[in-house]
C-alpha cells in the first residue's frame, strides 16, 4: 500500500525464521507421539497440531510471495485502486486470526463461524481481477502490472483457504468427525436449461432411470415455468413418470456447491456455471 521495499525485504528475510519455527514443531510433534503414543483426544490434538503446523508455513510463503510481487509493482509508475485489495486482506487476516483462536481456545463454533466468510474472499477476488482486466483493457494499467497485482489478490485469497482448512481441522479435533470435502460421497451432475420445464427435466428422468448406484442427478432452469405437458407425456411413454415434478430455480438445488458436473441444455443455462477458478466440470451440451 505504502510501495515500502524496506518493509517487503523485511517480510520476505522473516520467512526463514517461520520455516525454522515449522521445523521445531514438526520435531516437538513426533517427540510427543513417540514417547506418549497418545490415543483418542491426545491423538486428534497432535495430529492436528501437525497439519496446522504446515498450514501455518504456507502462509508464510503467502506474505513472502505478495512482498515480492509489492517489489514489482512499486517500480511500476501505477495507481490502481487498493480497496478491494484492502477488504480482501483484512478479511484474510481477520479469518486467520480467528482460526488461531479457534485452534488456542478449542472453539468449534469459532471455527464454524470462520469458515462461512471463505465464499466471500472468493467473490472479492473475482471482482479485483475483472476490475483489473477493465483497467487494462482500457489502458489505465499496463499489462505488466496484471500478473503481480493478481498474484496478491490471489495470495491473500489463497490464506483464506489455509484458514478454512485449519477450521476443518480443529472441528476433527474436538469432534472427531472429517468435514473436509463434503459430498464426495457421490458424483452430482446437474442439468440447466432456461425453463427447467422440458429438456433438463428429461435429462434428469431419464438419468435417474438408469439406477446408476452413486450418482445423483438433478435440473434446474434460469427461469423457471410451468412443467411442460409434453414432455411429462413422452416419458410416461417411456416408463417414467415426472407427473409430480415441478421446476425449479438454481436457488432451490439443495447443496449446489457439491456438484462436480454442471451440463448446460441451452446458452442460458451456462450462467450456471460457476467462475474460474473451480473444479466443477461444465459442459455445454
Amino acid at each position: 500500500m505504502e510501495r515500502n521495499g524496506q518493509l517487503a525485504y523485511a517480510v520476505i528475510l522473516q520467512d526463514q525464521y517461520i520455516d525454522e519455527l515449522e521445523t521445531e514443531l514438526d520435531r516437538l510433534c513426533l517427540e510427543f507421539l513417540v514417547r506418549q503414543q497418545p490415543a483418542g483426544a491426545h491423538l486428534r490434538f497432535v495430529y492436528t497440531a501437525i497439519k496446522l503446523n504446515s498450514d501455518l508455513e504456507r502462509i508464510g510463503d503467502y506474505a513472502e510471495s505478495i512482498a515480492r510481487q509489492a517489489l514489482l509493482v512499486s517500480r511500476l509508475e501505477i495507481h490502481p485502486p487498493y480497496e478491494k485489495f484492502t477488504e480482501l486482506a483484512n478479511l484474510a487476516l481477520h479469518m486467520f486470526h480467528d482460526t488461531v483462536q479457534a485452534f488456542l481456545n478449542h472453539d468449534a463454533d469459532l471455527a464454524k463461524r470462520t469458515m462461512a466468510i471463505e465464499e466471500r474472499a472468493n467473490g472479492l477476488r473475482n471482482e479485483i481481477n475483472a476490475e483489473l482486466m477493465q483497467l487494462e483493457r482500457a489502458g489505465k494499467l499496463p499489462v505488466e502490472a496484471l500478473t503481480p497485482l493478481m498474484t496478491i489478490a490471489r495470495r491473500f485469497e489463497r490464506v483464506t483457504d489455509q484458514a478454512k482448512n485449519i477450521c476443518e481441522e480443529v472441528l476433527y479435533m474436538l469432534t472427531g468427525e472429517f468435514v473436509r470435502h463434503p459430498g464426495t460421497e457421490a458424483f452430482r451432475l446437474l442439468f440447466v436449461d432456461s425453463s427447467n420445464a422440458g429438456l433438463s427435466q428429461m435429462a434428469e428422468a431419464i438419468s435417474n432411470s438408469l439406477g446408476a448406484a452413486r450418482f445423483v442427478f438433478s435440473s434446474a432452469g434460469i427461469v423457471p415455468q410451468a412443467m411442460d405437458a409434453q414432455t411429462v407425456q413422452f416419458l410416461a411413454g417411456k416408463g417414467v413418470d415426472i407427473s409430480r415434478q415441478t421446476a425449479k430455480s438454481l436457488d432451490q438445488v439443495p447443496n449446489l456447491g457439491h456438484y462436480q458436473i454442471v451440463v448446460a441444455l441451452s446458452p442460458e443455462g451456462q450462467k450456471a456455471f460457476p467462475p474460474p477458478p473451480t473444479k466443477t466440470v461444465c459442459l455445454t451440451w
